[in-house]
C-alpha cells in the first residue's frame, strides 16, 4: 500500500452506486454542452484525443441502461472521435474484478470505486495531476479531493457522497434536562454531560452513543500507521476515551442495547422513545423515525454531529473515480472522467436522490443554498451543508475497512460488558488488526 498522509487514515459504510442511483438517471439533457435533440448534425470535433474509453460502473445496466446510454450518446455526439464502452460490474465483484484487471494489464480506462478501497488501488492509478489542469482539479472541494492524493500522486477525483453524520434530539424528552435546541452539544464531552443529566433526572437511558472505532477515530486518534500496515490506536488516549464511555454505560445513561451487533435496529431507539438523542448518526436514522414514528419525528431537532478533539465532521465515505495507470488512452479517459464528475451532472444526481456533490459549483446552486422548509428533513439538509466544508472522509482506504472496524468494535463490547479491561481490549484489537493487515488484500 502506498504511504498516505494522516488525512487519509479516515467510516465504514459507503453507499453503493446502485443504492444511490435508485431513480432513473435522466441526465443527458442536464449536461452542459450536450446536444438536446437527437436530429442535430454531428459536431466536428477539435479534440486532441480519440479512440475507445472503457468505463466501469456498478449495478446500473439492468435498471438504468437506457438512461445511462442516452448520457453516453450525448457525449459521443459532442466528441465523435471517442467511443465510450460501458461495462457494468456487480457490486460484490468490483474490487476483485478490478484487482484482476490490474494484475493482467487489461484495465478499464475509467473506473468508479469507493474511498475505503483507495489503499488497494493507489499504486495502480494514473496521476490525474498530469492529466488535468490545476484549475480543473480546483473545481472539487479540497477536503474531499486532497485525501485522494497518495505519495504526491492524485489517484482519483471525488464524485458524490452521503454527507456527514448528524445529531438528532427529542426536544420533548430533553426539556427537563436543560436542553437548548439553539445551543446543542458540540463535543463528545457535551453529549456525555447531557446524557448524564437526562439519566440523573429521569432514570432512563439517554443515548446509544458508543466509543466504537469511528468515534475513537474522530477524537483525533490515528487508526492506522502512516504506511497503512499496522494498527496505531493502542494508546493511553484511546484507553481513557473508552473509560469515559464505560462510566456512563455502567450507570445506564448509555443504553444497554448500544452493544448490539445489529447497529441498524437497536433495542432502544429514537423511534420507541427509549433514548432521547443520538449525537452522531447517519441521515437514514431520521428517515426511519419519519416512517415508523411520525409523532416522534415532529419532536426531533437536528443539529451538527458532536466532534472529538480534532473538531472535524466525519463522512462515512465517498464515491471516487480514477484512471488506471495501464490505460492506453489516458487523455480521452481523463476527459470522460471530468465530464462524468462535472457540476452539472452532480447536481442532476443530487436532485434525484439525497446525496451530496464534490464539485464546488454544484454546492453553490440554489438547490442547496435556498432551503426554506422547516421540517426535520429540511433542518437535516441545511445542517449537512453547514458541516460540509469542514468534513473529513473517514475511510481508512485499507480495502478491508468494514472487517477491521468490526474487530475493533467487538473488543469495545468486551470491555463494556466487563470481560476485559480497556488495555486488554485495545491489545486484542491491535493484534487482530495487525494479523488481518499482514494477510494482505
Amino acid at each position: 500500500m502506498a504511504r498516505r498522509t494522516r488525512s487519509m487514515l479516515r467510516g465504514r459504510l459507503v453507499p453503493t452506486v446502485a443504492m444511490v442511483l435508485a431513480l432513473p438517471l435522466a441526465l443527458a439533457g442536464c449536461v452542459s454542452g450536450s446536444p438536446a435533440g437527437g436530429d442535430e448534425p454531428e459536431q466536428q470535433s477539435t479534440d486532441a484525443y480519440s479512440g475507445d474509453v472503457e468505463w466501469w460502473t456498478i449495478n446500473l445496466q439492468k435498471n438504468y441502461g437506457p438512461d445511462i446510454q442516452k448520457w453516453i450518446d450525448a457525449y459521443q455526439k459532442e466528441h465523435p472521435k471517442v467511443s465510450i464502452k460501458w461495462v457494468d460490474v456487480p457490486g460484490q465483484d468490483i474490487t476483485t474484478k478490478l484487482l484482476a484487471a490490474i494484475a493482467s494489464g487489461k484495465v478499464p480506462d475509467v473506473v468508479n470505486f469507493t474511498s475505503d478501497t483507495t489503499g488497494l488501488f493507489a499504486g495502480s492509478m494514473a496521476d490525474l495531476n498530469s492529466l488535468l489542469s490545476k484549475d480543473e482539479i480546483a473545481a472539487y472541494l479540497p477536503n474531499l479531493a486532497d485525501p485522494l492524493v497518495a505519495d504526491g500522486k492524485r489517484i482519483a477525483l471525488p464524485w458524490y457522497n452521503g454527507g456527514t453524520t448528524l445529531a438528532f434530539y427529542n426536544k420533548d424528552l430533553l426539556a427537563k434536562a436543560g436542553f437548548d435546541q439553539a445551543k446543542p452539544p458540540k463535543t463528545y464531552d457535551d453529549a456525555l454531560a447531557l446524557a448524564k443529566t437526562y439519566h440523573d433526572g429521569s432514570g432512563k437511558s439517554a443515548t446509544n452513543f458508543m466509543s466504537y472505532s469511528t468515534v475513537v477515530q474522530a477524537d483525533g486518534i490515528p487508526m492506522l500507521s502512516d504506511d497503512g500496515k499496522k494498527a496505531a490506536f493502542n494508546t493511553p488516549e484511546a484507553a481513557a476515551l473508552l473509560e469515559k464511555f464505560k462510566t456512563l454505560f455502567s450507570a445506564g445513561a448509555i443504553a444497554p442495547g448500544s452493544l448490539s451487533q445489529n447497529q441498524r435496529d437497536l433495542p432502544q431507539s429514537l423511534e420507541n422513545k427509549l433514548i432521547a438523542f443520538n449525537p452522531a448518526a447517519t441521515s437514514s436514522t431520521l428517515l426511519n423515525v419519519q416512517k415508523n414514528a411520525p409523532a416522534v419525528y415532529q419532536s426531533i431537532v437536528v443539529g451538527p454531529p458532536v466532534t472529538g478533539a480534532d473538531g472535524k465532521f466525519y463522512m462515512p465515505g465517498q464515491q471516487v473515480m480514477g484512471v488506471p495507470a495501464k490505460s492506453d488512452n489516458q487523455a480521452a479517459a481523463a476527459a470522460w472522467l471530468k465530464y462524468v464528475t462535472a457540476p452539472e451532472q452532480q447536481l442532476a444526481l443530487c436532485k434525484l436522490v439525497p446525496i451530496y456533490p464534490s464539485a464546488v459549483k454544484a454546492l453553490e446552486d440554489p438547490f442547496f443554498t435556498d432551503i426554506k422548509g422547516t421540517t426535520p428533513a429540511d433542518q437535516a439538509r441545511k445542517t449537512l451543508l453547514d458541516t460540509f466544508k469542514n468534513s473529513v472522509d473517514a475511510s481508512m482506504g485499507s480495502g478491508n475497512d468494514e472487517q477491521l472496524r468490526k474487530l475493533f468494535d467487538d473488543q469495545v463490547r468486551a470491555f463494556m460488558s466487563g470481560t476485559k479491561s480497556a488495555k486488554e481490549a485495545l491489545d486484542a484489537a491491535e493484534k487482530a488488526w495487525n494479523d488481518t493487515l499482514a494477510k494482505g488484500k
